[in-house]
């Protein structure tokens, strides 16, 4: 599963919705865990604190860009779908 935990956003917001600690046992776990840029800077926590324990760290920006990559390539292979074509690359035929 991929787990991703964003900066708060609002004003005297210090909260995180991940520990580092947490984020180890989900790695351990097998989970695939993200963590925006200074996210747990309020609570106290480093980026580095979440690399250790085996989250990936991302901007801001490049979350949206991966986001906005996602939604293209869904909207491609809905509307081929739609079409009657066969799935795009990596996709696996239906019945």
């Amino acid at each position: 599963m991929k787990i991703g935990c964003p900066k708060e956003i609002k004003p005297q917001e210090f909260r995180v919705g991940m520990t580092p600690d947490a984020a180890r046992d989900a790695v351990n776990h097998g989970h695939d865990v993200t963590i925006e840029t200074k996210a747990g800077v309020g609570a106290g926590f480093a980026d580095a604190d979440y690399v250790a324990a085996g989250a990936q760290i991302v901007d801001q920006a490049e979350k949206r860009e991966e986001m906005n990559r996602r939604r293209a390539e869904e909207a491609v292979e809905a509307a081929r779908a739609a079409l009657g074509g066969e799935p795009g690359p990596g996709k696996a035929a239906k019945p």
